[in-house]
């Protein structure tokens, strides 16, 4: 799922890794590290995507998620800040997918598109994983409790992104 999250597939692995960590704690670190290795696989495949097959599937993605203003702001950024702007938006909820996508049609060099990626991706399921070996206990039994407000909550988490991505 992270491996599809990263180029092509809407919903974000964290709908997987919080429930996989939480009820196997000792496996959590594995999670992640399985978690973010695929979606730098899965952020590679967007890059070839957007750098050899823009116009027949990129364009595609990037209109059926209505982002073609926030794709046009991601190569101004692109350009301006580069790898800073790769690393800071990987690490928020923004679809990955755009940021990969975005990268190879912009040409961003594959090399720093990929230690970029290993500094974005680690960070972000590292986080959420440390949260959930910090306060697992408390959000599990939160989440058993109140498992309407937990998926409204990961459901919000993912509007967010999209919407923080439409303002960027």
């Amino acid at each position: 799922m992270s491996f599809a999250e990263s180029s092509f597939f809407p919903l974000p692995p964290d709908i997987l890794l919080v429930p996989m960590a939480l009820k196997t704690p000792s496996r959590m670190w594995f999670y992640a590290t399985i978690c973010s290795i695929a979606s730098m696989f899965g952020g590679l495949l967007g890059y070839a995507i957007g750098y050899y097959l823009f116009t027949s599937i990129g364009q595609s993605l990037i209109e059926f998620y209505q982002a073609q203003d926030a794709f046009g702001r991601f190569q101004e950024a692109f350009r301006l800040y580069g790898p800073w702007f790769m690393i800071l938006k990987g690490i928020t909820p923004v679809p990955y997918k755009l940021l990969a996508i975005a990268a190879g049609f912009a040409k961003l060099d594959l090399t720093v598109f990929v230690l970029c990626s290993l500094v974005a991706r680690f960070s972000r399921y590292y986080m959420v994983t440390a949260l959930l070996w910090r306060y697992g206990p408390q959000i599990e039994t939160l989440i058993e409790k109140r498992l309407m407000l937990a998926t409204s909550l990961v459901l919000g988490v993912a509007v967010l992104g999209i919407v923080s991505l439409r303002m960027f």
